[in-house]
């Protein structure tokens, strides 16, 4: 076996560890995620076109997932980590996890089972098909508590992250419980990290005072090719395994999560309240929880909303520990940047992230005119007006604000 640590030499990478899969041996494992998610391609999209260094793909506990990726390691396609996970071509390094959905007194929740090892996850996979109806797709419903599944979890010596935390649909604090705590009653100090989600960020979530301690991570929960990395996070480890990833998260030997980088909330699809009887996304100061509009009271409560009736601080307390968060504006949420476009950038300068992070407006403007290459500074910069999201419905660019660069 080739020894990865005589070439790997970097320190800084690029990591999102929410990544679905659409089919693996030709069977639908995510409904609703593009036929195009297979492993493969999440694979190639990820070192070719987006810079992501790091990939955990959370929908491993489907055994026609976990055949395919047998087959991978039989073939030398990946190459498994000592420290745990596999690497690709020495270039991606992949975690195995499993999105779970977890029955809870007031509804449901989702949280992601991170394993180092093939044996571990498939084990779980079996375990976990005693209390899932159907263990080939993802995301499935789970007859267990979340305190329950982190037993699991860590008796097969695994990683438990809350997924997606304040989203109104399926997530602890926005749709079943004011305190993670009171899901994790026996577990809570082994959580390690919170998963914020597209519709908050550190400042949302440093509103809690049980979170304080917690590391939050961004990720992209991707459901197509191009949604990859549209949040992710900026890690320095001594060595891109298993062991080292969850080193940072627990902020042990040296290891980091040094930034997040995120949507501005304003863009996610849970930001505002949003009536579902006359489609009013709420921009009054929150909470809204009836229809300033019409006066429903059916609606689609936001996070912001949300997180304003439940939060300790009303302003965020960030602890010494927080890393910064960095609004990231994804290429395609960019006015005037289309698909022609952002191949022609990553063609031109390797990575979207490298295309968002580095290049200058004169190297941008080379490639696609100076109007264009504005927006996407000013994206960079935050010179943006935005329209909220809500109710399912993302929120939106509607103009860059032109300067000269």
């Amino acid at each position: 076996m080739q020894d990865l640590s005589l070439v790997i030499i970097k320190m800084e990478y690029f990591a999102d560890l929410h990544v679905h899969i659409g089919r693996a041996k030709n069977k639908p494992i995510k409904i609703t995620a593009s036929r195009s998610l297979t492993l493969q391609n999440i694979y190639d999209y990820c070192i070719n076109n987006k810079g992501i260094d790091i990939v955990g793909v959370v929908d491993c506990a489907s055994p026609y997932v976990l055949d395919e990726i047998a087959e991978q390691v039989e073939c030398g396609l990946l190459t498994i980590l000592p420290g745990g996970g596999l690497r690709y071509k020495n270039k991606l390094t992949v975690i195995l996890g499993a999105e779970i959905e977890t029955t809870e007194k007031q509804g449901a929740a989702h949280s992601i089972a991170f394993f180092p090892y093939y044996e571990q996850i498939k084990e779980f996979s079996k375990v976990l098909s005693k209390y899932i109806t159907n263990i080939t797709l993802s995301c499935q419903k789970a007859k267990l508590s979340a305190d329950n599944l982190a037993e699991i979890v860590y008796e097969l010596g695994g990683k438990l992250i809350p997924a997606h935390a304040f989203t109104p649909f399926k997530s602890f604090y926005g749709s079943c419980y004011d305190r993670l705590s009171l899901a994790f009653e026996k577990h809570f100090n082994s959580i390690a990290a919170v998963e914020l989600g597209l519709s908050a960020d550190t400042d949302f979530a440093d509103t809690i005072d049980e979170l304080s301690e917690k590391t939050f991570i961004t990720n992209s929960d991707a459901h197509s090719l191009e949604k990859i990395a549209r949040e992710y996070n900026k890690l320095n480890l001594q060595f891109p395994d298993f062991e080292n990833i969850f080193s940072a998260i627990n902020r042990l030997n040296d290891n980091a999560i040094i930034a997040n980088y995120g949507l501005n909330p304003k863009l996610g699809k849970y930001h505002r309240t949003f009536c579902k009887k006359c489609n009013y996304i709420a921009s009054e100061e929150p909470p809204i929880i009836i229809c300033p509009k019409c006066g429903s009271k059916e609606v689609t409560l936001g996070v912001l909303d949300r997180i304003n009736m439940i939060s300790d601080f009303k302003n965020a307390i960030h602890p010494a520990h927080r890393p910064p968060y960095y609004y990231q504006i994804p290429l395609e949420f960019i006015p005037g940047i289309g698909v022609k476009t952002i191949k022609e950038l990553v063609a031109k300068f390797g990575t979207e992230i490298n295309v968002l992070q580095n290049a200058s407006f004169n190297q941008l403007a080379q490639v696609i005119g100076e109007v264009r290459a504005n927006s996407i500074i000013a994206a960079r910069n935050q010179n943006l007006i935005l329209r909220a999201g809500g109710g399912g419905l993302y929120g939106k660019v509607e103009a860059t604000i032109w300067k000269t660069f």
